[in-house]
Protein backbone atom coordinates (compact mmCIF):
# COMPACT_ATOMS: atom_id res chain seq x y z
CA UNK A 1 0.00 0.00 0.00
CA UNK A 2 1.37 3.55 -0.99
CA UNK A 3 2.37 5.15 1.94
CA UNK A 4 0.01 8.34 3.24
CA UNK A 5 1.06 11.58 1.26
CA UNK A 6 0.87 14.64 3.27
CA UNK A 7 0.67 18.10 2.05
CA UNK A 8 3.79 20.79 2.71
CA UNK A 9 4.10 24.07 4.03
CA UNK A 10 5.87 26.02 1.52
CA UNK A 11 9.62 24.17 0.63
CA UNK A 12 8.90 20.91 2.03
CA UNK A 13 8.82 17.67 -0.21
CA UNK A 14 5.85 15.33 -1.10
CA UNK A 15 6.88 11.49 -0.64
CA UNK A 16 5.02 8.52 -2.59
CA UNK A 17 6.52 5.35 -3.60
CA UNK A 18 6.02 6.83 -7.06
CA UNK A 19 8.33 9.38 -6.43
CA UNK A 20 8.62 12.85 -5.11
CA UNK A 21 7.36 16.58 -5.64
CA UNK A 22 8.32 19.55 -4.32
CA UNK A 23 6.29 22.31 -3.41
CA UNK A 24 6.39 25.49 -5.45
CA UNK A 25 7.81 28.45 -3.04
CA UNK A 26 6.51 31.79 -2.83
CA UNK A 27 4.80 33.59 -4.80
CA UNK A 28 2.08 30.59 -5.50
CA UNK A 29 -1.57 30.75 -6.53
CA UNK A 30 -4.27 30.64 -3.77
CA UNK A 31 -4.84 27.15 -4.76
CA UNK A 32 -1.09 25.61 -4.97
CA UNK A 33 0.55 22.77 -7.60
CA UNK A 34 0.94 20.54 -4.71
CA UNK A 35 -0.33 17.67 -4.65
CA UNK A 36 1.29 14.09 -4.89
CA UNK A 37 1.20 11.22 -7.33
CA UNK A 38 -2.34 9.44 -7.44
CA UNK A 39 -4.76 7.16 -9.19
CA UNK A 40 -8.24 7.17 -9.26
CA UNK A 41 -10.33 4.39 -10.56
CA UNK A 42 -14.29 4.58 -11.53
CA UNK A 43 -16.57 5.51 -14.35
CA UNK A 44 -15.22 8.50 -15.55
CA UNK A 45 -17.61 11.53 -17.48
CA UNK A 46 -15.15 13.75 -19.11
CA UNK A 47 -17.55 16.41 -19.82
CA UNK A 48 -14.55 16.61 -22.77
CA UNK A 49 -15.72 18.20 -26.65
CA UNK A 50 -17.33 14.48 -27.42
CA UNK A 51 -18.82 14.08 -24.11
CA UNK A 52 -16.85 10.68 -23.68
CA UNK A 53 -17.63 8.66 -20.39
CA UNK A 54 -14.98 6.20 -20.21
CA UNK A 55 -17.01 3.24 -17.71
CA UNK A 56 -13.85 1.23 -16.50
CA UNK A 57 -11.33 3.84 -16.43
CA UNK A 58 -8.28 5.50 -14.20
CA UNK A 59 -7.51 9.24 -13.91
CA UNK A 60 -3.59 9.87 -12.69
CA UNK A 61 -2.61 12.57 -11.44
CA UNK A 62 0.38 14.80 -10.04
CA UNK A 63 1.08 18.29 -9.18
CA UNK A 64 -2.32 19.85 -9.19
CA UNK A 65 -3.14 17.71 -12.76
CA UNK A 66 -4.10 15.32 -14.79
CA UNK A 67 -1.68 12.99 -16.35
CA UNK A 68 -3.67 10.68 -18.04
CA UNK A 69 -6.47 8.70 -18.27
CA UNK A 70 -6.28 5.08 -19.49
CA UNK A 71 -8.94 1.96 -19.18
CA UNK A 72 -8.93 -0.37 -16.14
CA UNK A 73 -6.93 -2.70 -18.68
CA UNK A 74 -4.40 -0.58 -20.05
CA UNK A 75 -0.57 0.03 -18.27
CA UNK A 76 -0.09 2.65 -15.80
CA UNK A 77 1.48 5.71 -17.49
CA UNK A 78 5.38 6.21 -16.57
CA UNK A 79 6.48 6.74 -13.32
CA UNK A 80 2.81 5.39 -12.13
CA UNK A 81 3.45 2.01 -11.86
CA UNK A 82 4.18 1.70 -8.31
CA UNK A 83 1.20 3.91 -7.45
CA UNK A 84 -1.82 2.06 -6.13
CA UNK A 85 -5.03 2.55 -7.57
CA UNK A 86 -7.96 3.80 -5.37
CA UNK A 87 -10.92 2.33 -6.23
CA UNK A 88 -13.88 4.95 -5.57
CA UNK A 89 -16.89 2.92 -5.94
CA UNK A 90 -18.38 5.96 -8.04
CA UNK A 91 -18.50 8.21 -11.48
CA UNK A 92 -15.95 10.78 -11.76
CA UNK A 93 -17.19 14.71 -12.70
CA UNK A 94 -14.91 17.37 -13.07
CA UNK A 95 -15.87 19.48 -10.41
CA UNK A 96 -18.65 22.07 -10.27
CA UNK A 97 -17.98 25.33 -11.09
CA UNK A 98 -20.42 27.85 -9.61
CA UNK A 99 -20.49 31.44 -11.23
CA UNK A 100 -22.93 32.99 -8.83
CA UNK A 101 -22.92 33.07 -5.29
CA UNK A 102 -23.81 35.44 -2.22
CA UNK A 103 -21.69 32.78 -0.30
CA UNK A 104 -21.16 35.46 2.92
CA UNK A 105 -25.00 35.02 3.53
CA UNK A 106 -25.13 30.89 3.32
CA UNK A 107 -25.38 30.95 7.27
CA UNK A 108 -28.96 32.05 7.11
CA UNK A 109 -31.34 29.47 6.18
CA UNK A 110 -34.31 29.78 3.27
CA UNK A 111 -37.28 32.45 3.72
CA UNK A 112 -39.57 30.15 4.98
CA UNK A 113 -42.70 31.38 3.37
CA UNK A 114 -42.16 34.31 0.75
CA UNK A 115 -44.70 36.58 1.62
CA UNK A 116 -46.26 37.57 -1.37
CA UNK A 117 -45.26 37.82 -5.22
CA UNK A 118 -42.35 40.13 -5.90
CA UNK A 119 -41.89 41.79 -9.98
CA UNK A 120 -38.20 42.46 -9.35
CA UNK A 121 -35.34 43.23 -7.17
CA UNK A 122 -35.99 46.21 -6.11
CA UNK A 123 -38.78 45.17 -4.15
CA UNK A 124 -37.86 42.61 -1.76
CA UNK A 125 -35.18 44.00 -0.09
CA UNK A 126 -37.19 46.96 1.59
CA UNK A 127 -39.66 44.13 2.53
CA UNK A 128 -39.73 44.19 6.75
CA UNK A 129 -38.43 40.37 6.47
CA UNK A 130 -35.41 41.69 4.79
CA UNK A 131 -33.69 43.39 7.04
CA UNK A 132 -34.93 41.11 10.28
CA UNK A 133 -33.74 37.93 8.43
CA UNK A 134 -31.25 38.95 6.01
CA UNK A 135 -29.45 42.26 5.80
CA UNK A 136 -29.46 42.81 9.86
CA UNK A 137 -28.13 39.71 11.14
CA UNK A 138 -25.24 39.76 8.65
CA UNK A 139 -24.95 43.47 9.43
CA UNK A 140 -23.73 41.92 12.80
CA UNK A 141 -22.34 39.45 12.17
CA UNK A 142 -19.96 40.95 9.40
CA UNK A 143 -18.78 43.66 12.24
CA UNK A 144 -19.25 42.06 15.29
CA UNK A 145 -15.65 42.58 17.24
CA UNK A 146 -14.14 41.31 20.34
CA UNK A 147 -12.47 43.64 23.45
CA UNK A 148 -9.18 43.99 20.64
CA UNK A 149 -11.30 45.05 17.88
CA UNK A 150 -11.07 42.39 16.27
CA UNK A 151 -13.66 40.29 13.83
CA UNK A 152 -14.99 37.85 16.19
CA UNK A 153 -17.19 36.10 14.10
CA UNK A 154 -15.95 36.52 11.00
CA UNK A 155 -13.22 33.64 11.45
CA UNK A 156 -15.97 30.97 11.57
CA UNK A 157 -18.31 32.35 9.11
CA UNK A 158 -16.18 31.88 6.02
CA UNK A 159 -15.35 28.37 7.30
CA UNK A 160 -18.72 27.62 7.50
CA UNK A 161 -20.08 28.46 4.07
CA UNK A 162 -16.75 27.27 2.49
CA UNK A 163 -17.65 23.58 4.02
CA UNK A 164 -21.27 24.52 2.75
CA UNK A 165 -19.95 24.73 -0.63
CA UNK A 166 -17.72 21.67 -0.74
CA UNK A 167 -20.32 19.42 0.72
CA UNK A 168 -22.44 19.95 -2.49
CA UNK A 169 -19.51 18.86 -5.06
CA UNK A 170 -18.20 22.74 -5.70
CA UNK A 171 -14.62 23.22 -6.02
CA UNK A 172 -14.99 26.96 -7.74
CA UNK A 173 -17.79 29.49 -6.57
CA UNK A 174 -17.85 33.43 -5.90
CA UNK A 175 -15.93 34.66 -3.10
CA UNK A 176 -16.03 36.20 0.22
CA UNK A 177 -14.85 39.74 -0.17
CA UNK A 178 -13.23 41.45 2.90
CA UNK A 179 -12.62 44.97 3.53
CA UNK A 180 -10.66 46.78 6.46
CA UNK A 181 -10.34 49.88 8.47
CA UNK A 182 -7.73 51.22 6.48
CA UNK A 183 -9.71 51.32 3.17
CA UNK A 184 -8.13 48.09 1.55
CA UNK A 185 -10.40 45.31 -0.11
CA UNK A 186 -9.13 41.56 -0.83
CA UNK A 187 -10.97 38.63 -1.39
CA UNK A 188 -10.39 35.72 1.68
CA UNK A 189 -8.04 32.90 0.73
CA UNK A 190 -9.30 29.88 0.89
CA UNK A 191 -9.83 25.68 -0.38
CA UNK A 192 -12.58 26.11 -2.92
CA UNK A 193 -11.55 28.43 -5.90
CA UNK A 194 -12.49 31.89 -5.80
CA UNK A 195 -13.42 33.24 -9.17
CA UNK A 196 -12.72 36.94 -8.82
CA UNK A 197 -9.07 36.71 -6.98
CA UNK A 198 -7.07 33.24 -8.52
CA UNK A 199 -3.66 34.84 -8.42
CA UNK A 200 -2.89 32.32 -11.10
CA UNK A 201 -1.87 32.94 -14.66
CA UNK A 202 -3.72 30.25 -15.80
CA UNK A 203 -7.08 31.34 -14.31
CA UNK A 204 -8.10 34.97 -15.30
CA UNK A 205 -9.76 36.44 -12.91
CA UNK A 206 -13.26 37.41 -13.45
CA UNK A 207 -15.02 40.70 -11.87
CA UNK A 208 -17.94 40.50 -9.72
CA UNK A 209 -18.28 44.24 -8.89
CA UNK A 210 -18.33 47.10 -10.95
CA UNK A 211 -17.58 50.51 -9.91
CA UNK A 212 -21.18 52.05 -10.58
CA UNK A 213 -19.49 55.66 -12.67
CA UNK A 214 -18.45 52.49 -15.26
CA UNK A 215 -21.95 51.51 -15.33
CA UNK A 216 -24.11 54.28 -15.54
CA UNK A 217 -22.11 55.20 -18.57
CA UNK A 218 -22.92 52.33 -21.20
CA UNK A 219 -19.83 53.49 -23.69
CA UNK A 220 -17.27 53.30 -20.66
CA UNK A 221 -18.45 50.09 -19.17
CA UNK A 222 -18.23 48.32 -23.23
CA UNK A 223 -14.53 50.07 -22.82
CA UNK A 224 -13.58 48.43 -19.55
CA UNK A 225 -15.34 44.85 -21.07
CA UNK A 226 -12.76 45.44 -23.73
CA UNK A 227 -10.50 44.87 -21.19
CA UNK A 228 -11.47 42.47 -19.41
CA UNK A 229 -9.53 39.06 -19.61
CA UNK A 230 -11.83 36.30 -18.29
CA UNK A 231 -15.57 38.12 -17.54
CA UNK A 232 -17.84 40.25 -16.18
CA UNK A 233 -20.26 38.23 -14.05
CA UNK A 234 -22.93 41.60 -13.68
CA UNK A 235 -26.54 41.23 -12.29
CA UNK A 236 -28.74 41.64 -15.58
CA UNK A 237 -32.91 42.33 -15.45
CA UNK A 238 -33.53 40.62 -12.44
CA UNK A 239 -37.32 40.30 -12.19
CA UNK A 240 -40.32 39.16 -14.27
CA UNK A 241 -41.37 40.71 -17.67
CA UNK A 242 -44.73 39.73 -19.22
CA UNK A 243 -44.69 39.91 -23.34
CA UNK A 244 -47.69 41.78 -23.28
CA UNK A 245 -45.44 44.75 -21.33
CA UNK A 246 -41.79 44.41 -22.79
CA UNK A 247 -40.91 47.94 -21.01
CA UNK A 248 -40.93 46.54 -16.99
CA UNK A 249 -38.49 47.85 -15.13
CA UNK A 250 -36.16 44.22 -15.05
CA UNK A 251 -35.73 44.67 -18.75
CA UNK A 252 -34.94 48.16 -19.09
CA UNK A 253 -31.69 47.17 -17.27
CA UNK A 254 -30.90 45.69 -20.41
CA UNK A 255 -32.20 47.96 -22.80
CA UNK A 256 -29.85 50.27 -21.00
CA UNK A 257 -26.82 48.42 -22.53
CA UNK A 258 -27.94 49.68 -26.12
CA UNK A 259 -25.01 52.54 -26.85
CA UNK A 260 -27.03 53.62 -30.18
CA UNK A 261 -29.24 51.94 -32.75
CA UNK A 262 -28.08 48.27 -32.75
CA UNK A 263 -24.85 48.96 -30.89
CA UNK A 264 -24.36 47.52 -27.65
CA UNK A 265 -22.03 47.14 -24.60
CA UNK A 266 -21.91 43.90 -25.08
CA UNK A 267 -18.58 41.18 -25.67
CA UNK A 268 -18.06 37.65 -25.39
CA UNK A 269 -16.44 38.23 -21.87
CA UNK A 270 -20.08 39.85 -20.79
CA UNK A 271 -21.85 37.65 -18.49
CA UNK A 272 -25.42 38.65 -16.97
CA UNK A 273 -26.49 37.24 -13.97
CA UNK A 274 -30.34 35.86 -13.82
CA UNK A 275 -31.37 37.69 -16.50
CA UNK A 276 -34.76 36.66 -15.45
CA UNK A 277 -36.46 39.62 -17.44
CA UNK A 278 -35.30 39.25 -20.89
CA UNK A 279 -37.38 38.37 -24.00
CA UNK A 280 -36.26 36.13 -26.59
CA UNK A 281 -35.05 38.56 -29.02
CA UNK A 282 -32.73 39.96 -26.45
CA UNK A 283 -30.82 36.62 -26.03
CA UNK A 284 -30.58 36.72 -29.76
CA UNK A 285 -28.67 39.84 -29.25
CA UNK A 286 -26.54 37.95 -26.17
CA UNK A 287 -25.75 35.81 -28.68
CA UNK A 288 -24.76 38.03 -31.29
CA UNK A 289 -22.11 39.11 -29.12
CA UNK A 290 -21.52 35.87 -27.67
CA UNK A 291 -22.12 36.97 -24.00
CA UNK A 292 -23.39 34.40 -21.75
CA UNK A 293 -25.70 33.76 -18.65
CA UNK A 294 -25.79 32.71 -15.16
CA UNK A 295 -29.37 30.92 -14.13
CA UNK A 296 -30.31 30.73 -10.85
CA UNK A 297 -33.60 29.16 -11.34
CA UNK A 298 -34.92 28.54 -7.75
CA UNK A 299 -34.13 31.99 -6.31
CA UNK A 300 -36.22 33.13 -8.91
CA UNK A 301 -39.15 31.25 -8.68
CA UNK A 302 -39.24 31.58 -5.04
CA UNK A 303 -39.39 35.65 -5.62
CA UNK A 304 -40.96 36.03 -8.97
CA UNK A 305 -42.62 33.20 -9.48
CA UNK A 306 -40.54 32.59 -13.15
CA UNK A 307 -36.78 32.12 -14.11
CA UNK A 308 -34.79 33.10 -17.36
CA UNK A 309 -36.44 31.91 -20.54
CA UNK A 310 -33.62 29.59 -21.00
CA UNK A 311 -34.94 27.48 -23.56
CA UNK A 312 -34.77 30.73 -25.98
CA UNK A 313 -31.27 31.43 -24.53
CA UNK A 314 -30.28 27.49 -25.70
CA UNK A 315 -32.03 28.26 -28.79
CA UNK A 316 -30.66 31.55 -29.35
CA UNK A 317 -27.10 29.96 -28.77
CA UNK A 318 -26.27 31.90 -25.13
CA UNK A 319 -24.24 29.95 -23.42
CA UNK A 320 -25.36 29.53 -20.05
CA UNK A 321 -23.48 28.86 -16.65
CA UNK A 322 -25.32 28.03 -13.16
CA UNK A 323 -25.39 29.37 -9.83
CA UNK A 324 -27.31 28.83 -6.68
CA UNK A 325 -27.72 32.21 -5.87
CA UNK A 326 -27.33 32.73 -1.31
CA UNK A 327 -29.54 30.18 1.03
CA UNK A 328 -32.32 32.87 1.95
CA UNK A 329 -33.96 32.53 -1.07
CA UNK A 330 -31.45 30.03 -2.79
CA UNK A 331 -30.68 26.25 -2.94
CA UNK A 332 -27.99 25.38 -0.45
CA UNK A 333 -25.65 24.58 -2.89
CA UNK A 334 -24.89 24.08 -6.52
CA UNK A 335 -25.88 20.26 -6.59
CA UNK A 336 -29.50 21.46 -5.35
CA UNK A 337 -29.72 24.19 -8.05
CA UNK A 338 -28.88 21.13 -10.42
CA UNK A 339 -31.80 19.57 -9.56
CA UNK A 340 -34.23 22.51 -9.43
CA UNK A 341 -33.21 23.11 -13.07
CA UNK A 342 -33.79 20.33 -14.35
CA UNK A 343 -37.34 19.48 -12.90
CA UNK A 344 -38.31 23.07 -13.99
CA UNK A 345 -36.73 21.58 -17.46
CA UNK A 346 -38.27 18.47 -17.35
CA UNK A 347 -42.12 19.81 -16.19
CA UNK A 348 -42.16 23.21 -17.61
CA UNK A 349 -39.97 23.18 -20.58
CA UNK A 350 -40.83 20.14 -22.62
CA UNK A 351 -37.13 18.83 -21.58
CA UNK A 352 -35.62 21.18 -23.92
CA UNK A 353 -32.77 20.91 -21.44
CA UNK A 354 -31.33 17.67 -20.57
CA UNK A 355 -29.14 16.54 -17.77
CA UNK A 356 -25.95 16.27 -19.93
CA UNK A 357 -26.99 20.16 -20.92
CA UNK A 358 -27.63 21.22 -17.08
CA UNK A 359 -24.52 19.16 -15.90
CA UNK A 360 -22.38 21.14 -18.47
CA UNK A 361 -23.65 24.47 -17.10
CA UNK A 362 -22.08 23.96 -14.00
CA UNK A 363 -18.75 22.36 -15.11
CA UNK A 364 -17.43 22.56 -19.42
CA UNK A 365 -19.97 25.67 -20.08
CA UNK A 366 -19.02 27.42 -17.07
CA UNK A 367 -15.45 26.90 -17.83
CA UNK A 368 -16.02 28.68 -20.84
CA UNK A 369 -17.73 31.56 -19.70
CA UNK A 370 -14.64 32.20 -17.28
CA UNK A 371 -12.44 31.56 -20.51
CA UNK A 372 -10.69 28.79 -18.15
CA UNK A 373 -11.78 25.73 -20.65
CA UNK A 374 -7.77 25.25 -21.24
CA UNK A 375 -7.37 24.31 -17.30
CA UNK A 376 -10.93 23.58 -15.97
CA UNK A 377 -14.51 22.34 -16.74
CA UNK A 378 -13.36 18.89 -17.91
CA UNK A 379 -11.34 15.69 -16.88
CA UNK A 380 -8.37 15.26 -19.44
CA UNK A 381 -4.96 15.20 -19.59
CA UNK A 382 -3.24 18.79 -18.82
CA UNK A 383 -6.27 19.56 -17.17
CA UNK A 384 -6.15 20.57 -13.56
CA UNK A 385 -7.44 17.86 -10.99
CA UNK A 386 -10.50 19.07 -10.09
CA UNK A 387 -12.87 15.99 -9.19
CA UNK A 388 -15.84 15.16 -7.88
CA UNK A 389 -16.93 11.49 -6.97
CA UNK A 390 -20.30 10.14 -6.29
CA UNK A 391 -21.51 7.07 -5.75
CA UNK A 392 -22.87 4.23 -8.24
CA UNK A 393 -21.68 3.44 -11.55
CA UNK A 394 -25.19 2.35 -13.27
CA UNK A 395 -27.29 4.35 -15.79
CA UNK A 396 -27.70 7.55 -17.23
CA UNK A 397 -24.56 9.36 -15.90
CA UNK A 398 -25.73 12.96 -16.24
CA UNK A 399 -28.95 11.87 -14.73
CA UNK A 400 -27.21 10.10 -11.95
CA UNK A 401 -25.21 13.52 -10.57
CA UNK A 402 -29.07 15.50 -10.85
CA UNK A 403 -30.56 12.89 -8.63
CA UNK A 404 -27.24 12.30 -6.25
CA UNK A 405 -28.23 12.99 -2.80
CA UNK A 406 -25.64 14.50 -0.55
CA UNK A 407 -25.10 11.56 1.08
CA UNK A 408 -23.76 10.53 -2.48
CA UNK A 409 -20.69 12.44 -2.86
CA UNK A 410 -18.02 10.10 -2.13
CA UNK A 411 -15.12 12.62 -2.95
CA UNK A 412 -14.20 16.53 -3.25
CA UNK A 413 -10.75 17.30 -4.98
CA UNK A 414 -9.22 20.31 -5.66
CA UNK A 415 -5.81 20.72 -7.70
CA UNK A 416 -5.18 16.90 -6.48
CA UNK A 417 -5.90 17.19 -3.21
CA UNK A 418 -9.18 16.10 -1.22
CA UNK A 419 -10.65 18.14 0.61
CA UNK A 420 -13.50 16.04 1.42
CA UNK A 421 -15.49 12.48 1.04
CA UNK A 422 -16.12 9.13 2.40
CA UNK A 423 -13.61 7.45 5.02
CA UNK A 424 -12.50 4.90 2.97
CA UNK A 425 -11.46 6.96 0.53
CA UNK A 426 -9.94 9.82 2.60
CA UNK A 427 -7.72 7.47 4.49
CA UNK A 428 -6.47 5.65 1.14
CA UNK A 429 -5.88 9.33 -0.64
CA UNK A 430 -3.47 10.15 2.77
CA UNK A 431 -5.26 13.72 4.80
CA UNK A 432 -6.78 12.35 7.77
CA UNK A 433 -8.88 16.23 8.55
CA UNK A 434 -12.18 16.22 10.80
CA UNK A 435 -14.73 14.25 10.84
CA UNK A 436 -17.98 15.28 10.48
CA UNK A 437 -21.37 13.42 9.95
CA UNK A 438 -23.88 14.03 6.64
CA UNK A 439 -26.90 12.28 6.52
CA UNK A 440 -25.60 10.07 9.46
CA UNK A 441 -23.08 9.24 7.58
CA UNK A 442 -19.19 10.26 8.09
CA UNK A 443 -17.21 11.79 6.43
CA UNK A 444 -13.76 13.69 6.51
CA UNK A 445 -12.58 17.72 6.18
CA UNK A 446 -9.31 18.11 4.93
CA UNK A 447 -8.98 21.80 5.49
CA UNK A 448 -5.02 22.88 5.58
CA UNK A 449 -3.30 24.86 3.10
CA UNK A 450 -0.47 26.88 4.03
CA UNK A 451 -1.46 29.57 1.65
CA UNK A 452 -5.10 29.97 3.65
CA UNK A 453 -6.08 32.91 5.26
CA UNK A 454 -4.33 32.72 8.95
CA UNK A 455 -7.26 33.77 10.94
CA UNK A 456 -9.59 31.11 9.63
CA UNK A 457 -6.63 28.36 9.28
CA UNK A 458 -7.44 27.02 12.63
CA UNK A 459 -10.99 27.44 13.00
CA UNK A 460 -12.29 23.69 12.86
CA UNK A 461 -15.82 22.94 11.20
CA UNK A 462 -16.92 21.95 13.97
CA UNK A 463 -15.44 25.40 16.24
CA UNK A 464 -17.42 27.24 13.33
CA UNK A 465 -20.96 25.63 13.90
CA UNK A 466 -20.60 26.33 18.01
CA UNK A 467 -19.38 30.13 17.29
CA UNK A 468 -22.14 30.74 14.67
CA UNK A 469 -25.20 29.00 16.55
CA UNK A 470 -24.41 30.89 19.80
CA UNK A 471 -24.23 34.27 17.87
CA UNK A 472 -27.38 33.81 15.82
CA UNK A 473 -29.43 32.62 19.38
CA UNK A 474 -28.13 35.60 20.70
CA UNK A 475 -28.35 38.35 17.62
CA UNK A 476 -30.12 40.98 19.15
CA UNK A 477 -28.05 40.72 22.30
CA UNK A 478 -24.62 41.16 19.82
CA UNK A 479 -26.81 44.06 17.98
CA UNK A 480 -27.48 46.16 21.41
CA UNK A 481 -23.81 45.57 22.02
CA UNK A 482 -23.09 47.26 19.02
CA UNK A 483 -25.53 50.32 19.46
CA UNK A 484 -24.43 51.44 22.83
CA UNK A 485 -21.02 53.41 23.25
CA UNK A 486 -18.25 51.88 25.05
CA UNK A 487 -15.20 53.34 25.97
CA UNK A 488 -13.02 50.94 24.70
CA UNK A 489 -14.59 51.69 21.48
CA UNK A 490 -14.51 55.47 21.84
CA UNK A 491 -10.93 55.07 22.71
CA UNK A 492 -9.69 52.18 19.72
CA UNK A 493 -11.64 54.93 17.40
CA UNK A 494 -8.88 57.51 18.50
CA UNK A 495 -6.28 55.51 18.49
CA UNK A 496 -4.54 54.58 15.10
CA UNK A 497 -4.94 51.09 13.67
CA UNK A 498 -1.48 49.26 14.18
CA UNK A 499 -3.15 47.30 11.29
CA UNK A 500 -5.73 46.52 8.93
CA UNK A 501 -8.93 45.23 11.00
CA UNK A 502 -10.81 43.01 8.67
CA UNK A 503 -14.51 42.93 8.55
CA UNK A 504 -17.36 41.41 5.61
CA UNK A 505 -17.57 43.48 2.63
CA UNK A 506 -21.27 42.79 2.27
CA UNK A 507 -23.01 42.65 -0.62
CA UNK A 508 -25.25 46.06 -0.49
CA UNK A 509 -25.05 46.70 3.06
CA UNK A 510 -21.22 47.93 3.22
CA UNK A 511 -19.90 51.00 1.14
CA UNK A 512 -17.16 49.29 -0.90
CA UNK A 513 -16.96 51.81 -3.43
CA UNK A 514 -18.41 49.55 -5.82
CA UNK A 515 -21.58 48.29 -6.44
CA UNK A 516 -22.60 44.85 -7.18
CA UNK A 517 -25.33 45.57 -9.11
CA UNK A 518 -24.66 48.33 -11.01
CA UNK A 519 -26.98 50.84 -11.87
CA UNK A 520 -27.46 50.85 -15.39
CA UNK A 521 -29.79 54.22 -17.24
CA UNK A 522 -32.97 53.75 -17.74
CA UNK A 523 -35.95 56.33 -17.84
CA UNK A 524 -38.35 55.36 -14.91
CA UNK A 525 -38.10 55.48 -11.53
CA UNK A 526 -35.75 54.23 -8.83
CA UNK A 527 -38.41 53.31 -6.16
CA UNK A 528 -41.07 50.59 -6.50
CA UNK A 529 -43.76 50.98 -9.15
CA UNK A 530 -47.32 49.87 -9.61
CA UNK A 531 -49.92 48.75 -6.29
CA UNK A 532 -46.44 47.74 -4.36
CA UNK A 533 -45.03 50.62 -4.24
CA UNK A 534 -44.19 51.81 -0.66
CA UNK A 535 -43.01 55.20 -0.25
CA UNK A 536 -39.52 56.21 0.68
CA UNK A 537 -40.47 57.67 4.22
CA UNK A 538 -42.08 54.34 4.74
CA UNK A 539 -38.94 52.32 3.84
CA UNK A 540 -36.33 54.72 5.52
CA UNK A 541 -38.42 54.24 8.72
CA UNK A 542 -38.07 50.44 8.19
CA UNK A 543 -34.13 50.93 7.83
CA UNK A 544 -33.88 53.13 10.83
CA UNK A 545 -35.39 51.05 13.32
CA UNK A 546 -32.22 49.91 15.81
CA UNK A 547 -31.58 46.50 14.83
CA UNK A 548 -31.88 45.42 18.13
CA UNK A 549 -35.57 46.15 18.35
CA UNK A 550 -36.06 44.20 15.56
CA UNK A 551 -33.82 40.92 15.70
CA UNK A 552 -34.88 37.38 17.22
CA UNK A 553 -33.23 33.88 17.67
CA UNK A 554 -32.27 32.49 14.47
CA UNK A 555 -31.31 28.76 13.44
CA UNK A 556 -28.12 28.84 11.71
CA UNK A 557 -28.23 26.75 8.29
CA UNK A 558 -27.20 23.10 8.23
CA UNK A 559 -24.95 22.47 5.98
CA UNK A 560 -27.13 20.28 3.96
CA UNK A 561 -30.58 19.41 2.66
CA UNK A 562 -30.16 15.72 4.34
CA UNK A 563 -29.15 17.49 7.95
CA UNK A 564 -32.26 19.70 7.70
CA UNK A 565 -35.21 18.60 8.09
CA UNK A 566 -37.16 21.30 7.36
CA UNK A 567 -36.03 22.93 4.05
CA UNK A 568 -38.18 20.23 1.89
CA UNK A 569 -41.11 21.23 4.24
CA UNK A 570 -40.30 25.19 3.80
CA UNK A 571 -40.26 24.63 -0.22
CA UNK A 572 -43.79 22.99 -0.48
CA UNK A 573 -44.93 26.06 1.21
CA UNK A 574 -43.41 28.25 -1.22
CA UNK A 575 -46.50 30.12 -2.66
CA UNK A 576 -44.74 31.16 -5.98
CA UNK A 577 -42.47 28.47 -6.77
CA UNK A 578 -44.25 26.19 -9.37
CA UNK A 579 -46.00 22.98 -7.89
CA UNK A 580 -43.59 20.16 -10.42
CA UNK A 581 -40.57 21.81 -8.87
CA UNK A 582 -41.48 22.40 -5.32
CA UNK A 583 -43.11 19.10 -4.93
CA UNK A 584 -40.71 17.23 -7.12
CA UNK A 585 -37.77 18.29 -5.09
CA UNK A 586 -38.58 15.86 -2.29
CA UNK A 587 -38.14 12.68 -4.11
CA UNK A 588 -34.79 14.19 -5.53
CA UNK A 589 -33.25 14.02 -1.82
Amino acid sequence: MTPRAWYPLTGAVLRTRGGAVRAEKTPVPIDPLASPRLALAGRVVTMDDAFTVRDHATVYMEAGRIVAIRDAAEAAPPGFERVDVVATGGTLFPGLIELHNHLSYNALPLWERVPKLFLHRGQWPDHKDYRRLVSGPMTVVGEHRDDEGRPSLLPALVRYVECKSLMGGVTTTQGVKLASNSGIQRFYRGIVRNVEQTDDPELPEAQGRIPDVDARNARRFLTRLEREDSCMLLHLSEGVTDPADPESRARRHFRALEIAAGTWALNDRFTGIHAAGLLPEDFDVLASHRASIVWSPFSNLLLYGGTARVEAAAAAGVRIGLGSDWSPTGSKNLLGELKVAWLYSQHLLGGVLGARDIVAMATRDAARILKWESTLGTLEAGRRADVLVVAGTAGDPYEALVRARETDVRLVMINGIARYGAVDLMDALGPRGEAVRVGGEERRLFLEQHTADPDVAPVTLRTAQRTLREAFRNIAALAREAERPRAARLRRALDAPVAPVWSLALDEIRDTGVDLRPRLPFDGPRDFTGPERVSRRAAMAIRSTPLSQILGPIELDPLTVADDHDFLSFVERQPNVPEPVRLGLRELY
